[in-house]
């Protein structure tokens, strides 16, 4: 406000107290009726400030969020961080929903809050590149791409022991759960089968080198039951490098290792559950949970069941109702795929059996296809074959 301004005012309402008519008062002025009656009524309220501007800012704000809550969720945040556990906004959602705090803010929300109380700091990851190129499979629509991994085993009040089954799409995060009481070749066919039944059929699934995906090592060639009931369905498997010096085996299928945690913290750390029956119906709710509402910043907010209705893709589901049984018949077609870091021996490991490499695939990641109807396995390296061999399935 500048002096001529607050001058107007006190001379405005010194003529008013002095007798002088309002309408001249405005006239000289060029004021209007209404400005002149807001400052004579602010000289008889608001004292020896009257003149003074006042704020304009709302006196309350629909929008602002309670105090209360912002503390909850600043709470929230520091214990998930403290125990090492997922602690973005959608877990603190999910927390404060088991808690029953109801309104519930918006993930948004909550980034808002977390924003100002500076508690949006990142973990630090341990994992450096080595600049080895590594084939990584495309996630560009939905069902392009799907990796599974079997996690446990895990224990139910009782003890119950079981393992379940995770698969997850990588383009659109949808998931899908199976509790699985062994890691038998039947169980892992009969989830597979449900989950497809369910999300679909995808082109590819990455898994990693678990027994009961590939088959024994005793039988390298034999093809286990995932292999079988994928090639029969037109799924190439696809199974990751083991162990490697820098880094541990399982984050190269990091995405469905990330959506593991987020089970276990979730759902197995929450859930009080003391029969299969149970398991079963609590794990399908909690897929469709994460599925209808669980929001992902890759995917600009939207929920894995959002992004799949805007990419209006078309899945491919089982045709047959009943589960295939195995042992499933040995496939005539198809492909599958072993992806392996070249060591000092320039040997590959395919199951158990190794093949010799050429010398420009040390320390590479070599891809190593199995062609099931020419009875071939040829080796690439960034997409350029660099040997092969004869490969009698049995």
């Amino acid at each position: 406000m500048d002096d001529e301004t607050r001058l107007y005012r006190i001379l405005a309402v010194k003529r008013f107290e002095n007798g002088e008519d309002w309408r001249s008062i405005c006239t000289s002025l060029g004021k209007s009726k209404a400005w002149f009656y807001k400052w004579v009524k602010r000289y008889k309220k608001d004292g020896e400030l009257w003149p003074e501007d006042h704020s304009r800012r709302p006196l309350t704000n629909p929008m602002h969020t309670e105090s209360d809550i912002e503390e909850m969720v600043r709470t929230i945040r520091k214990s998930l961080f403290g125990k090492d556990l997922f602690c973005g906004a959608q877990a603190i959602l999910w927390e404060m929903e088991d808690l029953g705090i109801a309104p519930l803010p918006s993930p948004s929300t909550i980034n808002r809050i977390l924003k100002r109380s500076g508690l949006m700091k990142l973990r630090k990851r341990g994992y450096k590149p080595v600049g080895t190129l590594y084939p990584v499979l495309p996630s560009l629509r939905p069902n392009q791409t799907h990796q599974a991994d079997l996690v446990g085993p895990c224990y139910l009040k009782g003890p119950i022991r079981f393992f379940s089954l995770n698969v997850l799409d990588t383009a659109t995060f949808r998931c899908g759960i199976h509790p699985c009481p062994t890691r038998a070749d039947q169980t892992i066919v009969d989830g597979i089968w449900g989950i497809w039944k369910r999300i679909g059929i995808p082109d590819r699934i990455q898994v990693d080198n678990e027994m009961s995906f590939f088959g024994s090592p005793t039988h390298p060639r034999g093809m286990g039951p995932l292999i079988r009931l994928c090639l029969h369905n037109g799924v190439e498997p696809w199974f990751i490098p083991m162990s490697e010096p820098w880094m541990s085996e399982p984050w190269r299928n990091g995405m469905i290792e990330n959506f593991n945690d987020r089970y276990q913290q979730m759902f197995l750390g929450k859930r009080i559950m003391s029969s299969r029956e149970e398991l079963e119906k609590a794990s399908l709710e909690f897929e469709q949970r994460h599925n209808s509402r669980y929001r992902y910043s890759r995917l600009r907010g939207c929920t894995p069941m959002k992004a799949l209705e805007m990419s209006r893709a078309r899945l491919r589901f089982p045709l047959e109702e009943k589960v295939p049984v195995h042992r499933i018949e040995k496939p005539e077609i198809g492909r599958y795929h072993v992806v392996r870091l070249i060591r000092k021996d320039l040997r590959i490991n395919i199951f158990g059996e190794c093949f010799a490499v050429p010398p420009e695939a040390y320390r590479e990641y070599v891809t190593a296809t199995i062609e099931v109807r020419e009875q071939k396995l040829k080796l690439f390296l960034d997409r350029k074959q660099i040997d092969e061999f004869d490969y009698r399935l049995r």
